[in-house]
């Protein structure tokens, strides 16, 4: 089958996004062919693609799309041709068909959109491992939520919300401290204008647990609003690594803890993946949380999506329409 697909050579900015014309074979032994919809752009690809994150090259890129299968090879009885469904997996999304291990693949019930799937799976997983199982939420925590207005900020500010959370946000602009405002968050901080670890402090004495995917700006800050005991959950990169640090800052710094949790191992096995899929399309389905997305780019133009989620100037969720 002929397909298109996003392919790099080499690491670097998003000009090394090349489109490529592919045959792609049959599905083999366990796989399904899944003809794609939409495709959600997430920061780990920037990682992939900058070499943050290495990746045997040639490759693709892209770790979540949904669409409908095509086709499926040997072995393969759980999906079937004509089955909607969204998978998170290895690179690779980036293409206008691709061949899936057919047991990643996830059924989009009724009234789940391809396009809205390509927009929460990934992130809404991520925020289902982050309340639930990395670090429990529960009602009446005062939280900081760091890069709020992002596709997994806004998941998270309103999956908090509905568990009864007391959300700090923090964001980039005005425009953006109104929208995660809209969405229920109780306080709306904006950098640089706003001393972040004063204020919160102010607000609250200190919070027990931060959501920090900024990285390297925030880090120091984010320890600064834990309470003593307090956990600074990191989970990206979007201004750069963290870099090593001296485990006795944490010492210094109330006893707090540092965690680097990862969406994959949350959903490595099936059941996992199960409960956690279900989870987002209840609260999909129920409306307690919505997504926005934030930007539309033709397959073609993925640089250009690229190149506008690490400037940090969009808001929700980025998707590529193949």
């Amino acid at each position: 089958m002929p397909t298109t697909a996003i392919r790099i050579h080499q690491t670097g900015g998003p000009e090394v996004l090349k489109l490529e014309a592919l045959e792609l074979p049959a599905p083999g032994p366990g796989e399904a062919q899944v003809v794609h919809q939409a495709i959600g752009v997430n920061f780990v690809d920037t990682y992939h693609r900058s070499g943050l994150y290495p990746l045997p090259l040639p490759s693709g890129l892209g770790v979540e799309a949904a669409g409908v299968v095509e086709a499926v090879g040997p072995g393969v009885t759980g999906v079937k041709k004509g089955d909607r469904v969204a998978y998170l997996g290895a690179p690779g999304a980036y293409a206008q068909a691709r061949n899936v291990a057919a047991d990643r693949l996830v059924a989009l019930p009724e009234g789940v959109s391809a396009e809205l799937a390509a927009a929460a799976f990934m992130k809404g997983l991520t925020v289902h491992m982050l309340v639930t199982r990395y670090r429990p939420a529960r009602a009446g925590d005062a939280v900081v939520v760091w890069a709020a207005a992002g596709g997994v900020g806004q998941l998270l500010v309103q999956w908090l919300k509905a568990i009864g959370a007391e959300v700090i946000a923090v964001v980039g602009s005005d425009e953006k401290a109104a929208t995660v405002k809209a969405l229920g968050a109780a306080h709306a901080l904006v950098t640089p204008r706003d001393d972040v670890a004063a204020r919160v402090r102010a607000l609250t004495g200190g919070v027990p647990v931060v959501y920090d995917s900024v990285g390297k700006a925030s880090f120091e800050v984010s320890l600064d609003c834990l309470a003593p005991f307090g956990l600074l959950v990191s989970y990206g990169n979007a201004s750069g690594p963290v870099p090593p640090f001296d485990p006795a800052l944490l010492g210094r710094k109330g006893a707090a803890c540092v965690g680097r949790p990862s969406v994959f191992p949350h959903v490595a096995r099936r059941a996992d993946l199960d409960q956690a899929a279900a989870a987002l399309f209840a609260r999909l389905a129920d409306g307690r949380v919505e997504v926005a997305v934030g930007g539309r780019w033709p397959l073609a133009e993925a640089a250009a999506a690229h190149r506008a989620l690490e400037s940090r100037a969009t808001s929700g969720s980025l998707v590529l329409r193949p």
